[in-house]
């Protein structure tokens, strides 16, 4: 038998969700993504501060290579970090048009204003990039912090290209998670504002705990002033493109300057 048709100007109601159901979501998601990435990063700080030396003595890498004598598998190796670290993106999506959201749209995550974007997110990097690599250097002299190393990969013609793939992913995956998807599930579960904006930047600094106690307090500190701009202009468009710059000039930076300036730590 053939189901009935549907009016065609039937709308199809939203999915309500119980608060339970809300916050085993969240639990899920965040396990899943940044949530996981603050227990390893605990799990690696007690490591650094347990282990022989002080931690500026010890190095924190990122954008590693796989495969470093084998370019094209190590290139293989990276856009699939990449590609799969942008999962957790896509079940936001998901999640969000499942309840009758226009998916990330709703978080201010579209083509829709790209000059706001733009304009707001250069203005944003450049006034937390310059402190936040002072910050960085503060820390690692007073030996608060590890070293970072933003990059160790080969010198192949892939490597800025990666790095830039890295940095992208890296602000999609945080200012969706962290910023949109997370804020907008704490204000359906009833959360105040100021323990909305609590929660994000502390999560934020958590699993940045692997870099040392002054990369916790740095990126907490982002996270207040994110959360701040966010409920101001209702968009994490500008953050996406401001988190992307800043770490588009560690990354690239990095690869630059590395051993050619005497004030950028190496390990």
């Amino acid at each position: 038998m053939r189901p009935p048709e549907r009016d065609k100007g039937t709308v199809e109601p939203q999915l309500a969700l119980s608060p339970r159901l809300l916050g085993v979501e969240t639990w899920v998601v965040l396990g899943l993504s940044l949530g996981a990435s603050a227990v390893s990063s605990l799990i690696s700080f007690l490591g650094a501060v347990t282990a022989p030396g002080g931690l500026s003595d010890q190095a924190a890498r990122l954008n590693t290579s796989r495969a470093p004598d084998r370019p094209w598998l190590d290139l293989a190796w990276q856009l699939f970090g990449v590609g799969t670290a942008l999962v957790p993106v896509v079940l936001v999506a998901y999640l969000l048009v499942r309840e009758g959201a226009p998916g990330l749209r709703c978080l201010g995550l579209d083509r829709t204003r790209p000059r706001f974007d733009l304009g707001r997110g250069v203005a944003v990097a450049a006034g937390i990039g310059g402190s936040g690599l002072l910050l960085y250097l503060g820390a690692r002299a007073a030996g608060a912090n590890l070293t970072v190393v933003p990059e160790s990969l080969p010198e192949v013609w892939w490597k800025i290209p990666v790095l830039i793939a890295s940095a992208v992913q890296n602000s999609l995956v945080e200012e969706v998670i962290v910023v949109g998807y997370l804020l907008r599930r704490l204000d359906q579960l009833g959360w105040a504002p100021w323990a909305a904006l609590a929660a994000s930047a502390v999560l934020r600094g958590s699993y940045h705990l692997y870099q040392g106690i002054g990369g916790m307090l740095g990126n907490m500190a982002m996270g207040v002033i994110f959360v701040w701009l966010y409920r101001r202009w209702g968009r994490i468009g500008p953050l996406v493109v401001a988190h992307a710059l800043i770490d588009i000039v560690a990354f690239v930076g990095y690869a630059l300057l590395a051993g050619r300036v005497d004030w950028l730590p190496t390990a």
